[in-house]
């Protein structure tokens, strides 16, 4: 029921538009019985190769650990192992990182096209509320996004019930309007698509554009599995919601063969007449959860992205202290606020946006399939017979249904491409950017064990208590230590040299957490696993350190922290415009101690010049 509630909802609301922009859209198809056939035959084939097979049965097996998603994914393929060579290495980094950039105008797209499809709802129920679509889907995103703020623990167990109902509502809507021209049954056959795409040629190529609009948020399927798991999405899938939607999608082509005027919008004239108000309210309630799943997935991403060295330190607040998914990012989500409020007020209606709805989400799939060849590859152990014969169909149809995509460019489809650059251009940028610093940083480090052994003959004044200092590198001299020896001539009786380091699966046993290792002159090296979905937390780190024979007293501990300035030259690296893009990036980072969860009355920080 959980799953139900997160996963589905954003492709258990395109029935609101999907069908009604193929017959009512710009490329509206003539409502003649073949044509009407043919187009039901291609959602229907749709949703069973792409979302059946591709996703629910092929792409959830490559789960890292229990997680998905396109970071997840990009984790699990390792460049050592990979049969590509030299720069060639890169290939599935950088897929990976513009389909993880893509899905943020996925989330700013889906709230503001699926409100204002289920709130059009009462154009159908009176004339009078057309001025008022508008006014009503901002009110209704504006709470939507304020109450992010309070997580989703506590309205998160009414979302499975609701979207139950909506999607039961949704199958006797549909067999209410099977009665009205049972044959449209017969379009479960595939023949009368492929019959469609031959005789119609490109127009029917470019209405599969619209076509594709039916399994949008099939990539939250994989994106939301470590929530729930494999299992529950697999089986609420094909015994609800699969169902569901066919009932529904058939509904609506009989009644649009039945009355062509319905076409305007089919899903909910299928509605008796003292049910449309209804529908509009539990029409509005399953938008606003399928927008909540696309919201919250855009903080997960962000969060793997921050872990996994792609994006600098942004703030990230949990909203509950059982559920470690639970986040919410601020600044992320003022952003997708303003990015949603403007699209209702520049494309007025969500026909108009479902013109521009799908190239981002096509080419995410797209890439999706392209990183499953390696992980058949490298991971699974396929033969490349084997890889090529799982994958090249599959990427042959989300090569034609991204092609479709490509004509809503000129209608708005350039901006989920623009925020996909713009975000992918900000990753690549900081992960480089992290590469220099380290290679700046690390050709001026001294040997730690050199140093200790200096220390040993001109040892500084020792002072009581625990100094902590956080590094990249363990097994050299954090600059912030040198600086602070050279300058105070004072040393702690304790220094720890502690590293966090996050590693290429979700989640670290906690067994496996922390690595100690005891060195001369009251020195010890510290490790720290976390997974790319955990949180670091420095005190804890330092508690766990007991189990190992070490304890720390935290009261008696101050944290030392290098903050770099970063200087952009023209020493070899990035260009200049890109290395002053990274400087500004490190500058608006979340300051470290945040980060780790350090005491702020504990923390001292030492300012560093590194030029790049």
């Amino acid at each position: 029921m959980a799953a139900l509630g997160v996963v589905f909802g954003d492709i258990g609301t395109s029935p609101l538009y999907a069908l009604r922009e193929c017959f009512a859209g710009v490329l509206g198809v003539a409502l003649e019985p073949d044509k009407v056939f043919g187009v039901l035959s291609l959602i229907v084939w749709v949703l069973i190769v792409i979302v059946s097979i591709k996703y629910v049965l092929f792409i959830m097996r490559a789960d890292n650990r229990g997680e998905g998603g396109e970071l997840a994914l990009l984790a699990l393929i390792h460049p050592s192992h990979s049969p590509l060579k030299g720069a060639a290495t890169k290939i599935p980094i950088v897929l990976g990182l513009f389909g993880a950039a893509l899905l943020y105008g996925d989330g700013m797209i889906t709230p503001a096209v699926s409100v204002l499809a289920a709130v059009e709802g009462l154009n159908v129920v009176t004339p009078l509320f057309a001025d008022y679509v508008r006014p009503i889907s901002i009110a209704i995103l504006i709470g939507l996004f304020w109450a992010q703020k309070q997580g989703t623990g506590k309205i998160g167990k009414v979302f499975g019930p609701i979207l139950l109902v909506w999607f039961i509502v949704m199958a006797l809507l549909g067999i209410r309007g099977i009665t009205l021209h049972p044959s449209v049954l017969a379009a479960l056959s595939p023949h009368y698509g492929i019959k469609f795409l031959v005789n119609d040629g490109w127009h029917a190529f470019a209405v599969l554009g619209s076509v594709f609009l039916a399994v949008t948020g099939a990539e939250a399927l994989f994106a939301d599995m470590g929530h729930f798991g494999r299992r529950p999405i697999q089986f609420g899938w094909f015994v609800l919601v699969f169902p569901c939607l066919l009932l529904n999608y058939f509904g609506q082509a009989a009644l649009v063969l039945h009355s062509p005027e319905a076409r305007i919008n089919p899903f909910f004239l299928l509605a008796p007449a003292w049910g449309l108000l209804p529908l509009v309210v539990l029409a509005t309630m399953a938008t606003v959860i399928a927008s909540q799943a696309v919201i919250a997935g855009a903080f997960s991403i962000t969060r793997q992205a921050v872990l996994l060295g792609y994006l600098p330190r942004i703030g990230v607040n949990h909203t509950s202290s059982d559920e470690i998914g639970q986040i919410y990012v601020p600044i992320v989500n003022v952003c997708l606020l303003a990015a949603t409020l403007w699209l209702v007020l520049e494309f007025r209606s969500s026909s108009n946006l479902a013109a521009a709805y799908g190239i981002g989400v096509s080419m995410t799939m797209v890439i999706a399939t392209l990183l499953m060849f390696f992980v058949t590859r490298e991971v699974w152990g396929w033969k490349l017979g084997y890889c090529l014969a799982a994958i090249v169909p599959l990427l042959c149809i989300d090569l034609c249904l991204f092609g479709a995509n490509i004509l809503k460019i000129a209608h708005g489809g350039w901006f989920p491409l623009l925020i996909g650059v713009v975000i992918f251009t900000l990753m690549a940028t900081w992960q480089r950017g992290r590469e220099i610093l380290a290679e700046r940083l690390r050709a001026g480090l001294l040997p730690l064990e050199s140093y200790i052994h200096d220390l040993a003959e001109n040892p500084p004044l020792r002072v009581p208590g625990t100094a902590v200092f956080l590094t990249r590198n363990v097994d050299g001299v954090p600059p912030a230590l040198s600086h602070h020896v050279n300058h105070s001539k004072v040393l702690h009786e304790r220094v720890v040299i502690l590293a966090v380091v996050i590693e290429e699966i979700p989640y670290v046993n906690s067994y496996d957490r922390v690595q100690v290792e005891g060195l001369e002159e009251g020195f010890y090296r510290v490790l720290a696993h976390y997974g790319f979905m955990e949180s670091p937390n420095v005190p804890e780190v330092l508690a766990l350190c007991k189990e190992q024979g070490v304890e720390f007293d935290i009261t008696q501990t101050t944290f030392f922290l290098g903050r770099e300035t970063i200087i952009a030259t023209d020493r070899p690296g990035m260009a200049i415009w890109r290395e002053e893009l990274f400087a500004l990036m490190a500058r608006n980072a979340e300051r470290p101690g945040d980060f780790f969860k350090l005491p702020r009355d504990r923390v001292v920080e030492i300012g560093l010049q590194v030029e790049i």
